[in-house]
């Protein structure tokens, strides 16, 4: 049985988590010539729950810094939790958006905690 994750350690991965979708989400306005802090709660919100979601799906907080057993499934909720949202508010939900949302949430969600393994060294309590 692998040891508990500090409080603090949980506390910084969900942060992190956030902050990359919040991130994310500022890009991708950036990139459209959108005022990024006008609009950016309303670009933002539905991946967050998303985000938030993944937290309680996985229950990151048993191993927030994995990023198959956390990172993987976190990526997939917030990705499709955060396009249904999106459709429910009426906001816009292409093909393309779907597909570079998808790439981009993953090497944030997912690749950062393989950069901490790699990091780390590889050690199993990251897994």
């Amino acid at each position: 049985m692998s040891p508990r994750p500090a409080p603090r350690t949980v506390t910084v991965a969900l942060i992190v988590d956030l902050v990359l979708v919040v991130v994310f989400a500022a890009i991708g306005r950036a990139s459209h010539h959108e005022d990024v802090l006008a609009g950016l709660v309303t670009t933002s919100w539905p991946f967050l729950v998303g985000a938030l979601a993944g937290w309680l799906v996985t229950r990151g907080w048993r191993a927030p810094l994995a990023p198959v057993r956390t990172g993987i499934g976190l990526w997939v909720t917030t990705v499709v939790i955060g396009m249904l949202l999106r459709v429910v508010s009426s906001q816009g939900v292409e093909l393309a958006f779907i597909i570079v949302a998808s790439i981009v949430l993953f090497v944030f969600l997912v690749g950062w905690r393989f950069a901490v393994r790699a990091i780390r060294g590889g050690r199993r309590s990251t897994r």
